[in-house]
This record gives structure tokens, sequence and C-alpha cells, in this order.
């Protein structure tokens, strides 16, 4: 088993144990396969809890990728930052500490590929702060898109009526995954 693979398996136990709220092995295999599939060179992540999806991510990339993840509380920030130092990313990673509806604004585009797993209600005002550094056939993934579509709707409804994007809904075990390619 890779290192990656080791720290992944390491926090799926803890999240087990202490009910942390990660993606999971299943929705990371879809998110990993995005990931294949897009080849991307600049990543953003809004919502780093303690790394998991950064290091899903991370280790699909190349070395001279770079992933921006953004974390609204510094504790879980730190522990995210040992677990991909720990992972063994190639690609640059920065964790940034913040609320991302104030750091999205601050950041230079264009992302390739953006994965949104925050504040639920939140998601519709990170995708309009991220917009514009996006480009035809930047990806954006949503985590939730299940269990959590009624607090989603305003993001849910924009993505799917927009012709600015061509999006779907992937089912994974008793949630799923909206994955919205820009036009």
């Amino acid at each position: 088993m890779s290192k990656s693979e080791n720290v992944l398996k390491e926090i799926e136990n803890m999240a087990k144990k202490s009910f942390l709220p990660i993606i999971g092995p299943e929705k990371g295999k879809v998110l990993a396969k995005v990931v294949r599939e897009t080849k991307p060179k600049r990543v953003l992540e809004v919502g780093t809890l303690i790394g998991y999806s950064a290091i899903i991510i991370g280790k699909e990339l190349d070395a001279d990728a770079h992933l921006i993840t953004i974390e609204i509380h510094s504790d879980e920030a730190k522990v995210a930052e040992e677990n991909i130092k720990k992972a063994g990313i190639r690609a640059k990673v920065d964790v940034l500490v913040g609320d991302a509806l104030e750091v999205i604004p601050k950041l230079e585009g264009p992302f390739d590929l953006v994965f949104i797993d925050a504040a639920k209600d939140e998601y519709f005002q990170y995708l309009k702060l991220v917009e514009d550094k996006l480009h035809s056939g930047s990806v954006v993934v949503a985590d939730n898109a299940g269990i959590f579509a009624d607090q989603m709707k305003d993001y849910l409804g924009y993505l799917r009526s927009s012709s600015m994007y061509k999006s779907r809904y992937v089912k994974v075990e008793d949630d799923g995954l909206e994955i919205s390619v820009k036009l």
C-alpha cells in the first residue's frame, strides 16, 4: 500500500470513531476518477477538514500541479497539513486557513478543477465567487448533492438550468456528487 493509501485508511478509521464527515472511499473513487480524467494543473478545494479529499485529489495530480485547499478551522487545517505531508503528495499543496467566502476572491485563477465540500448552504456563493476563475472545460465537483440537496437547492438549480454548465448527479450509496463542466 502506498503512503497516501495508508494515510487515507488512518483517516477513515479516525472518521468512524470520531464521526468526521469525510467524503469516504466510495465517493472518493468517483472524485479520483474525475481528477484522472481532467488532469488538472490548478485545483481549488473548499473545505479541507483533515485532508482526506485533498489526499485523494493530490495523489492523482502530476508533480507540476498545484492544489489550494481552504479550511475555516485552524486546528483542522494543521491536522490536514500533517496528513497531506505524511501522504507524500508530489503536487504542490497549500492549505489556507480562513472563511472561503473571504479567501476565494483573493485567489488567482484559473482553476481546472474545483471540489466543494463545506457549508452546504454556501455552495452557490462559493461557485459565484470562483466562477470568473473557471475556463471552458473546468470541472466543479460538489459533495453531498443527495443527502443535502435541500440545503443546496440554489446551487443545484443554478447549475442544472444554466447554459454555462453541463451538470450531472452521480449517486454513490445513499448520497452523491454533482459533477459540472463549464461550457
